[in-house]
């Protein structure tokens, strides 16, 4: 059976348990001066001010003044370690939702929507907090408040205490019905909150795509519509809130209306002093005012416990793609791949490869082609493991790519994907990015064989050039060289190249193709390529169609044997042919600037 999601939350508290404890000791203490404060005041009206013993009310009065700065220096203690826990419990929370998103696998990924991971990684994980530390602190301060002040009255005035206490299950019911009601709202409200940013991150992401297609005004009313939602659902919880309180304020009135009475006509029977009325009226505004703030706290229980659930939602999803137990780490390779009748398919759906078998040797140059959407992509995700074969096997020099670790898979892969991706910082920590502590020289090694060094000089700052965020302030041609950069510093035994020359013109290509054909030697080598370079010097060529291997070989038997490779060949790069041979005589490009 699961634990409710809040206490699950709170669990995280054990880590810090010495401050925790510490703010329980100086909750106790402040509780313990709150409940002097009235049975001094009674004292004051009658010893010292009924009485008129002048030297009575002054140490009286001094006492308070003491007691009232113990009670500050203890409730600011409270305060700051409260504090200290609840920040810790965020950042622990914050860390492990992090580290939980980054090795879930791509097929979880393919699903999420940003917006609504980045609201449970921030808005959830920060109402987490908030009730971890002013939440938990306050509700124990309540039930330890309305435990002592319902002691003191009961040793007061038992009568009294109970007539004024007879209220309690009118207040205790109605506090329960608006936390049944209150929890499913902020479900509501955090459901809109994650459409509300989804749909910012998109737009953020894609705004130049946005004004280029002049839909600033359609956007601004999609934006308008999703913010309307979430102020509709908040104003709804406002409401349901709001109106607790009037009713609440109704049954206090009514206890306080029966002490008054009931007590008034005691004081004037002389069964009761003036000083014990006013003390037991304090003690019943005490114990009504913990039962007031529950009121809240509910509400916050409430948006704290709808939240922990989502942020247990993520950290609960098992990693599809994961070491297994006993994975052992994969050995120096020699790049020798082979698929055996690897059959893959998303969630359950359509076949997305079938049956596909293939081996390629070390040190092969193999490119894919095919339509889009006949598996291409799809093989060479496998491969390092985004995503595990359904059936069959891949295996690198005969290990099962799923026996081994994924750290020392992907450390002997290097991936430019289809889609380039910078970090935010200099061209220097992009280029680095898989290998941190590689020396200046090897990154300027790996930029001058990605045909990068030229540009990357001509900027002002050099390789300490900052690139924007997800590289912004680069060319497409520009940003691809530095990913090619990338994944060869790792020096990788095995090569993927998804459709890497798509964003670069011949001229760079060229220039590319001339690095690459003497990097990939003695490396297996996997090219989407849309290019005509790249299939023409393949050792082998795989032709895919609806996720089939349907014809393989090189070029020129291909081009005598298969009709579907020429077919797709000369739909796709037949008129790249005479292009690329112009570029024989090119040997250097024209540099760009940022932005080119």
């Amino acid at each position: 059976m699961k634990r409710q999601p809040l206490l699950r939350a709170l669990g995280y508290l054990r880590r810090y348990w010495l401050s925790t404890v510490a703010a329980l000791l100086c909750l106790l203490f402040v509780t313990a001066a709150n409940l002097l404060f009235p049975s001094v005041i009674g004292l004051i009206i009658d010893r010292g001010i009924g009485s008129r013993d002048q030297p009575f009310l002054v140490r009286a009065a001094l006492s308070l003044v003491g007691l009232a700065a113990l009670r500050g220096l203890f409730s600011f203690l409270q305060g700051y370690l409260s504090e200290y826990t609840a920040q810790g419990v965020a950042y622990d929370l914050r860390n492990r939702l992090y580290a939980k998103i980054q090795s879930l696998s791509f097929s979880y990924h393919d699903r999420a929507q940003t917006g609504q991971l980045m609201t449970r990684a921030t808005n959830d994980v920060e109402i987490v907090r908030m009730f971890s530390g002013f939440g938990l602190i306050n509700l124990l301060n309540a039930l330890v408040m309305l435990t002592g002040a319902a002691i003191v009255l009961f040793s007061m005035h038992y009568k009294l205490a109970a007539l004024s206490l007879s209220i309690m299950p009118l207040m205790i019911a109605a506090m329960f019905k608006f936390g049944r009601t209150i929890r499913s709202l902020f479900g509501h409200v955090q459901r809109a909150l994650d459409k509300l940013n989804t749909l910012l991150q998109e737009n953020l992401a894609g705004i130049r795509v946005v004004k280029a297609f002049a839909r600033e005004p359609y956007e601004i009313k999609r934006f308008g519509e999703r913010n309307q939602e979430l102020l509709a659902r908040a104003l709804h919880v406002s409401r349901t809130f709001s109106s607790f309180f009037p009713v609440f304020n109704i049954i206090i009135s009514l206890g306080t209306i029966a002490v008054l009475l009931y007590g008034g006509n005691q004081v004037m029977t002389q069964q009761l002093t003036l000083g014990e009325l006013v003390a037991f009226n304090t003690y019943l505004l005490m114990l009504t005012m913990p039962v007031r703030m529950l009121g809240f706290l509910i509400n916050m229980s409430a948006r704290a416990s709808t939240s922990a659930e989502r942020v247990f939602e993520i950290l609960d999803v098992p990693s599809e793609i994961r070491d297994k137990a006993g994975a052992m780490p994969l050995p120096p390779v020699s790049g020798d791949v082979r698929f055996e009748h690897v059959t893959f398919r998303y969630l359950e759906g359509q076949d997305v490869l079938h049956e596909v078998e293939f081996q390629v040797k070390a040190g092969q140059t193999v490119a894919l082609l095919g339509t889009t959407g006949s598996g291409k992509s799809t093989i060479i995700n496998l491969i390092p493991r985004f995503y595990d074969a359904s059936e069959g096997r891949v295996t690198i020099d005969g290990h099962d790519v799923r026996d081994v670790t994924l750290e020392s898979l992907r450390r002997q892969i290097g991936i430019v994907l289809q889609e380039t991706t910078l970090f935010s910082g200099t061209v220097r920590e992009n280029i680095a990015y898989g290998s941190p502590q590689a020396s200046m020289e090897d990154i300027v090694q790996a930029a001058k064989a990605a045909r990068a060094h030229e540009f990357i000089t001509s900027f002002p700052q050099g390789y300490d050039t900052e690139v924007g965020e997800r590289g912004v302030l680069l060319s497409g041609g520009q940003k691809q060289r530095i990913a090619i950069a990338r994944a060869l510093l790792l020096n990788p035994r095995i090569l993927i190249l998804d459709d890497f020359t798509s964003n670069v013109d011949f001229e760079t290509e060229y220039l590319i193709q001339e690095a690459l054909a003497v990097l990939m030697k003695g490396r297996t080598s996997f090219v989407i390529a849309q290019r005509v370079g790249t299939v023409q010097r393949a050792d082998l060529i795989l032709v895919l169609d609806k996720g089939r291997i349907v014809a393989r070989g090189q070029h020129e038997d291909l081009m005598r044997e298969s009709g579907i490779y020429a077919e797709i060949y000369e739909l796709q790069l037949g008129g790249q042919s005479k292009l690329w041979l112009e570029q024989g005589e090119i040997t250097a490009e024209t540099q760009r600037t940022p932005r080119e």
